[in-house]
């Protein structure tokens, strides 16, 4: 028996629902900052250190996901299993990503940076 359109709508809002429900990008901000000290690798910016630039992010959540669980260099990137980081987690840290700025603040505009610039 077939599945009605609004039978499908409702079962595909209510996955939508529940994905941007879990998607919290302050609680990204903390397993990313402080759980999982990823900043130590991709830098407080996503841009920097020696890990992967990270921002701007340009894969898709699943394939964030898939990495993580299975880097490409295993020697650089310590892989994060289902036990260790949950999916849920990967999709805060992945949303906290997302809202990173896409580029470094000019150093104009650092106040430190501007006076040595003088």
């Amino acid at each position: 028996m077939p599945i009605s359109k609004v039978a499908s709508l409702l079962i595909l809002g209510g996955a939508l629902a529940c994905n941007a429900a879990a998607q919290s990008s302050d609680n990204g901000k903390v397993l990313y900052n402080e759980k999982f000290m990823c900043y130590t690798c991709h830098g407080y910016s996503g841009q920097n250190g020696s890990g992967a630039r990270l921002v701007p992010m340009k894969m898709a959540q699943a394939a964030f996901i898939a990495y993580v669980r299975n880097p490409t260099q295993p020697n650089r990137m310590p892989s994060f299993s289902a036990k260790v980081m949950s999916d849920a987690e990967l999709a805060d840290v992945y949303a906290y990503i997302k809202s990173l700025p896409n580029s470094a603040p000019d150093a104009k505009t650092l106040p430190l940076l501007k006076d040595l610039m003088k």
